[in-house]
This record gives C-alpha cells, structure tokens and sequence, in this order.
C-alpha cells in the first residue's frame, strides 16, 4: 500500500520574471515508489517548476515538503542534501574532462590519504555507474567531448545515478537516446520505483509517458490543470489537457501534391564518411532521412549545407550547379538549416530574438548593404513570429528566457526569413511539445505550398510517417532505398532501417 506521506508536496507554487508569471499557484504531490509525469507545453511552467526544487531558481512563493517535512531550497546544495537529483534538458558537461569527472561533476573526489585523488577508485565508482545502465562501450578515462550527444546523455544520466536519492528529477532524458538505450532507462527507472524512490519525469514523447508513468501532472499556463493516474486517461485527453483543446489531427495535410520541378538533386555525392549517394527532390516535396544512429544521416544534410567537405559526385539546385564551399554560401544559394541542438548551433542564446532571426540575412536587412536599422529588424522579425505563433514579450527579448519550442521556432523564423528553396531540417522538433509540433508541421507545409523542397531527417518514426510525402533509409553511409510514407507502417520502416526488404521501393 502506498505511503499516505507524500515523498514530495510542492503547493502555492509561484514565480514572475519582469513581471510576466510563470508559475501561478502551481502544485505537484509525488508519492514514494512511483514515476511522475509532468506534462505540458513548453512555455507551461515545467522548467521554471524544476529549476525551484533543484534550488537554482527562488520562487516567489512556494509550501515544499520533503517527506512530510517543510523544507526551503536555497541552493543546489540543498536539494541535494535532501536526496533530489536532476538531469536537465541542456547538456551541463565540460566535454575537455573525463567521463569519470564529469560523473562526479559537484562531488567530492576519492581521496588517498585525505590529499590526492584516487585516480583508480574515481574510475571504479564511475564504471560502476555506467554498469547500472548496462553500458559496456564507454571508457570511464575517455575524454567525454569525444562521445556522441547520446553516450554524453547516457553519462549525464549514470552520474545521477551514482548514489541512491530519494527523487530522481529527469528533463527529456531520451530526446538523444536511440530506442536501445531508451530502454535500457526506462529498465533501471523501473528498479527505482521497486525500491521505494520516486521519478519526475519531463516528456514530449507521450506514447513514452503513458507507457512509463503510473500518474501525471499537467500544467498549463502556470497553472496545475489536472493531475491523477494514467490508467484512467486516454492519449488524445492528455493532449487535450495539455494544450486546452482537442487535436483531431497531429498532421496538417499537403495544400497541393509535390510539382514534377526538381529542386534538388545528388549524384554520387560522397564525404569522408558518405558512400556515393544519389536522390532528387521535387518541388513542394518533404523527403525524410530515416536510418539506424550512425548510419549518415547528419553527414548528408551537412554536406549539402557547405558543412562536410564533399569528395566526390555533384549536387544541382533548381537545375543549377550547386557547390557551396561553405554554410554562408549555402544561405546566399537559398538553403536554409535547421540544425540538431538548436541551443549550440542554432542560437545566440544571450541576445534577442530578433537579432537570432536577422543573423543570417544582415546584407538583405541592412540598408545599402551596410547599415542595419534595429528598429528594421524588430519589424521583420515580429511580423515573422507572429505568423509563427511565437509566445514571447516581444522581439527584444533575450532567446535564452523562452521555452524550448519558442526557441525553436526562433530558429525556425530564421530559416525561412530569406524565403528558401532547399530547407534542412534535423531532428526539428527534438524536445518540443506537441502544440508547437504542429505549429512546426504547419510551417513547413507553408513552405511546401510555395514550391520549397525539404529534406528532414528525424529518429521519431510516427513524425516521418506523418509529415514526409517520400523516406528515404540510409544504412552504411548511403542510401538504400526510397519509399513513398504513405500507408507506410513503423514496423515496416524499422525493418528498411534494418535491411529487411518489404517491396515498397517508390
């Protein structure tokens, strides 16, 4: 029987930044041995809500209880003392020292005679660590910047981990795991939740939740909606719940079918770590890249960028030669990016929307070629965010105070500010609520409409077989094969990425 104690009680929860509230009278109850969903919106208050339990942001009021007990969270420090234990959405690591050092990142090393470190003991914890994730291909004494964004997410993870705590806190955990590793999570949050600890749980990948979580808290606006059991809710009332209406649809529809135009096209297109590759894309046509991790897919979309030095083979754009000796050549041609970690490659996060919107297009916002008028620039970039339904206090304010999906459809505004004909798009809607998912889908079928190609490459299969009119599976550094999405299964697109023929060539 469960404890009627909660382990966690956060009531009256509120917080304003400049006078706009992000938390307004918000709950959450988190009962021992039990994983938590907390679900809504970006923008709904689930950031700001996990920054004040992990002691990094002050509320203005707030009544938290650990166990029964009134506590205050002044600090990180805190919070860990009190047995709370977080892995962030963004990637707090130092990628020049080791995996075993960024484990035990904020604790006190192993010591020989209380003065040196126990180089040896550190690697031991930390191997053991990773060994709780079942992870055998990492070397604890490997500098963490030669791992992938998974394995790197998979340390973060086995750092939290390290120790017992009483709630393991996790913010989109599997946005960079493949579905192996995904799992390999969700067995060991299982063992936690035997054992009498708890989970928060932070997810846009609602099949995930509802086959993980045993409760759910939805906010929205600041606000705590509804909380209860998933047992008793479907996946379309959660939605519903979450955005404050029913979408009938996850997919806005093509206006038109794809034009027999060509826009783009390759021809043995090969890199270092690209096998001789050719495909065309026609005009108002969304292809998907789909493949297993490893098998090329951001070598391909870089290389068309200007990013990845081409070897071998050609690339023509609207018929035209296309050879761009780098990614600001590849703007000025009319390709537009939408890179993977919109926060490292995508943003300028300590300055304002409209500048991130304008950076990449300064010679058409400038006046003569040479002087940039700022108040231009808001204009363009307000008219841009509000087709785009950006929620923000207006085009000065600072990227980093959004949401994860207003950040993302900053950088959104800035791909297709110049008006391309070849949008890029990787992984697109990586940690991005299903709200402004469709706010996404509906942006690129805008582009679509007006005869743009684009290319996606994406791990999340339902969002390939939603949105792309073709997918193209990559396996080994090439493409394999291209098949039409429509009537298209996940199966049977797991079992193209595994090389399991299904006859369904377009």
């Amino acid at each position: 029987m469960a404890s009627p104690v909660p382990l966690l009680s956060a009531t009256s929860v509120t917080k304003a930044y400049a006078g706009i509230p992000a938390l307004s009278g918000a709950s959450l109850v988190v009962a021992p041995g039990e994983i938590h969903a907390l679900m809504g919106e970006n923008g709904a208050g689930k950031s700001t809500l996990i920054k004040i339990l992990a002691g990094v942001v002050a509320p203005d009021t707030a009544h938290i209880a650990i166990d029964g007990a009134p506590v205050t969270i002044e600090s990180t420090k805190a919070a860990y003392r009190l047995g709370l234990r977080f892995i962030h959405q963004e990637f707090n690591v130092v990628p020049t020292l080791s995996v075993a050092e960024n484990i035990f990142m904020g604790r006190r090393y192993p010591r020989r005679a209380s003065i040196l470190v126990d180089w040896v003991e550190l690697n031991r914890q930390a191997q053991r660590a990773l060994d709780r994730l079942g992870i055998d291909h990492i070397d604890p004494r490997q500098n963490l910047g030669e791992l992938g964004l998974g394995d790197q997410m998979l340390v973060r993870i086995s750092a939290a981990l390290l120790d017992d705590a009483k709630l393991y806190v996790m913010d989109e955990p599997t946005a960079a795991l493949t579905a192996d590793e995904s799992q390999r999570l969700f067995r060991v949050l299982r063992e936690i939740r035997a054992s009498g600890s708890s989970v928060l749980y932070v997810s846009h990948r609602l099949d995930e939740v509802m086959a993980l979580c045993d409760k759910a808290t939805v906010l929205r606006d600041g606000r705590s909606i509804d909380s209860g059991a998933l047992a008793n809710i479907t996946h379309d009332d959660l939605v519903a719940l979450m955005i404050g209406r029913k979408v009938e649809e996850a997919y806005p529809k093509a206006v038109a079918e794809p034009r027999d135009t060509t826009v783009f096209a390759a021809t043995n297109l090969a890199t270092l770590g690209l096998k001789p590759t050719s495909f065309s894309l026609r005009a108002g046509e969304v292809l998907g890249i789909a493949g297993l991790s490893g098998s090329g897919q951001g070598e391909l979309i870089r290389a068309i960028f200007g990013d990845f030095r081409v070897t071998s083979g050609t690339m023509s754009l609207d018929n035209a030669p296309y050879a761009p000796a780098s990614p600001a050549a590849a703007w000025q041609s009319g390709v537009a990016y939408v890179p993977r970690e919109r926060r490292a490659e995508g943003l300028v996060m300590r300055r304002p929307i409209y500048q991130n919107i304008t950076l990449a297009h300064l010679k058409r916002q400038s006046r003569a070629g040479t002087w940039l008028t700022p108040g231009r620039e808001k204009r363009f970039a307000a008219d841009l965010g509000a087709n785009m339904r950006l929620k923000a206090v207006g085009p000065a304010q600072d990227v980093i105070e959004l949401s994860g999906g207003n950040q993302q459809k900053v950088v959104f505004a800035k791909a297709v500010a110049g008006d391309p004909r070849l949008l890029l798009l990787e992984e697109p809607t990586r940690g991005v609520d299903v709200g402004a998912k469709f706010d996404i889908y509906s942006i690129i079928r805008e582009r679509t409409a007006k005869g743009a190609g684009v290319i996606l490459v994406s791990s999340d299969l339902p969002e390939l077989i939603g949105i792309c009119d073709r997918i193209a599976i990559m396996r080994d550094g090439t493409i394999t094969t291209i098949v039409d999405a429509a009537g298209l299964g996940e199966d049977d697109l797991v079992n193209l990425c595994y090389g399991r023929t299904t006859g369904m060539v377009a």
